[in-house]
C-alpha cells in the first residue's frame, strides 16, 4: 500500500492524529530501523493523544471559562496568604474525587478568580466535566429559566458537571426563592460531585447577603462541615502587577 492510499484511508476513518504523524513516523522508523510493533505503537499514541487533547478541548469550551490560568502562573512572590501546599491540595482534585465543595475567600485582587479557574482548566484536562459562572450569571440563568417554564431543565443541566464555579458569591443579595434553589443544587451535587465558590464573605457572613435565616443556615450547615476552605489574605494581584511593570518602564 502507498503513502498516499494508507493517508486517504486515515482520513477517511477520521484517524486525524495518526495522520498528522504518519510520514514522520515512517521517516524516523526507516531511519531508526525500528520494528512494525513499535511504528504502531507510535501511531496508535499519536491518535490517542490526538483524542484527548480535542475532549479536552471539548470540555473547556463547555466550561465558559473568561481566564487560561494554570496553577504554575501562580504568583508565589507576591504577598499573599495561599501556600504552595494549599495550591497542591487543590491540584490534586481529591477534593473533586471525594464530591467536597470549596470555599475561596478573600478580599478583592488576591487571585480567588485565577485560581477557581486554574482549577477547572486542570479539572478539566483530567477528564472532568466543568460549567463556570459568576453568581450573576446564575441567578439571571435561574430567572429566565422559571420565566420560560425551563426550570427543571435548567436545575438538571445543573446537576451534571463534576465541578460547578460559582464566581463572587455574595455580590448579590439572593431572595427566598433563589436561596432555596442554591440549597437544592448543593443537595443534588452533594454525593458525587463538586462545587466550588469564590467569595469575599465568611461563611459565618452569608446570612448577610441570603434573605431566609432557616435557608441560609441549611446552605451553611451544608459547607461548614464538608467544604475545603481556603482564605486567602494579602496584597492585590493588580498592585503587584502595576508595580513590576512600572518598574520594567523604569529600568528601560
Amino acid at each position: 500500500m502507498s503513502t498516499a492510499v494508507a493517508k486517504n484511508l486515515m482520513a477517511d476513518m477520521k484517524l486525524f492524529g495518526m495522520l498528522g504523524v504518519f510520514e514522520q513516523s515512517i521517516a524516523d522508523a526507516t531511519r531508526d530501523q525500528t520494528s512494525y510493533t513499535e511504528l504502531l505503537d507510535s501511531l496508535l499514541q499519536a491518535e490517542a493523544d490526538y483524542r484527548q487533547e480535542r475532549k479536552t478541548g471539548y470540555r473547556i469550551k463547555a466550561a465558559k471559562f473568561t481566564l487560561r490560568p494554570a496553577f504554575e502562573d501562580i504568583d508565589f512572590t507576591a504577598s499573599r496568604s495561599i501556600s504552595k501546599a494549599q495550591i497542591k491540595e487543590l491540584y490534586s482534585l481529591r477534593w473533586l474525587t471525594e464530591a467536597r465543595p470549596v470555599l475561596l475567600i478573600g478580599q478583592t485582587g488576591v487571585g480567588k478568580t485565577f485560581i477557581a479557574q486554574a482549577a477547572g482548566l486542570h479539572a478539566c484536562a483530567c477528564g472532568k466535566s466543568v460549567l463556570y459562572m459568576s453568581v450573576t450569571t446564575w441567578l439571571e440563568n435561574l430567572a429566565l429559566a422559571r420565566s420560560s417554564g425551563t426550570y427543571l431543565r435548567y436545575r438538571d443541566k445543573l446537576s451534571k458537571p463534576d465541578l460547578i464555579i460559582i464566581d463572587d458569591f455574595g455580590m448579590r443579595k439572593l431572595s427566598s426563592t433563589e436561596a432555596q434553589d442554591l440549597c437544592e443544587l448543593l443537595e443534588e451535587r452533594s454525593i458525587a460531585k463538586s462545587t466550588l465558590f469564590t467569595t469575599q464573605l465568611p461563611l459565618d457572613h452569608w446570612p448577610e447577603v441570603i434573605a431566609d435565616p432557616v435557608i441560609a443556615d441549611a446552605i451553611r450547615d451544608r459547607l461548614e462541615h464538608s467544604a475545603l476552605t481556603i482564605h486567602i489574605t494579602g496584597e492585590s494581584y493588580r498592585g503587584v502587577k502595576a508595580r513590576k511593570l512600572a518598574s520594567k518602564k523604569k529600568d528601560a
